[in-house]
């Protein structure tokens, strides 16, 4: 089973050897059409995404790539359009969310970004899970998560339905969609410090691989 890592190989370290820790074989790279012949999509965090991209001017956004955005915007439509399994994490959720259509918050306020963003390590909140729905299957209706970022998602893109949510402040924390096999966190499993949280990162990897399987199967 080979997972698309569409990033770049100094900045995906951590995702490679997350994929591996399931037994899948990671493929990083940045030619969408190899990424569309794998068997799924994973798009890790980074910086933030081009404003353009959601229809917006630069209030707050930096670390920016947009050549790379480009390439992870590309693959995910092709992986929509294969339909490929896709999971984002960090800013995978978020191009996963302009993608479908969404808008993204540029600069969350002070108070958010000391509850959310990273000063040397990440941060821990408690997050709170919908109902019924995959996140929940595997861990219940609150969880601790770690926290890395000072964008969010704003608007919601097409299709998709917010399933966690930080209780102080609204942030969305996890999206699945309704039709198609897409999922993403805010948080990143690839290296939650379980001894922290109680949370067991590699839970999400194992769902996530297996909706690969039934992808695979429905494309025979």
């Amino acid at each position: 089973m080979r997972i698309a890592i569409v990033g770049r190989k100094a900045d995906t370290g951590n995702y490679v050897k997350y994929v591996q820790s399931m037994g899948a074989t990671p493929a990083v790279t940045l030619n969408t059409g190899e990424a569309s012949c794998c068997d799924a999509l994973l798009l890790p965090g980074g910086g933030d995404i081009t404003p353009a991209f959601f229809g917006e001017k630069n209030h707050g956004s930096r670390n920016i790539d947009t050549e790379l955005d480009i390439l992870q915007l590309q693959a995910l439509d092709l992986a929509i359009h294969r339909g490929l399994p896709v999971l984002g994490i960090c800013k995978g959720l978020q191009i996963i969310n302009v993608g479908l259509g969404g808008t993204i918050l540029q600069d969350m306020n002070c108070q958010n970004v000391k509850r959310h963003g990273y000063d040397h390590g990440d941060k821990y909140h408690a997050a709170t899970i919908a109902g019924s729905c995959w996140l929940s299957s595997l861990y219940g209706k609150e969880m601790t998560v770690n926290s890395a970022h000072h964008q969010a998602i704003k608007e919601l893109g097409s299709g998709l339905t917010a399933i966690q949510h930080c209780p102080e402040d609204g942030c969305i924390e996890a999206v699945s969609h309704r039709t198609l096999p897409i999922i993403g966190l805010q948080w990143h499993p690839e290296r939650i410090n379980e001894a922290i949280t109680g949370v067991n990162g590699r839970k999400v990897l194992a769902y996530f691989l297996s909706l690969v399987s039934v992808s695979g199967e429905a494309l025979k």
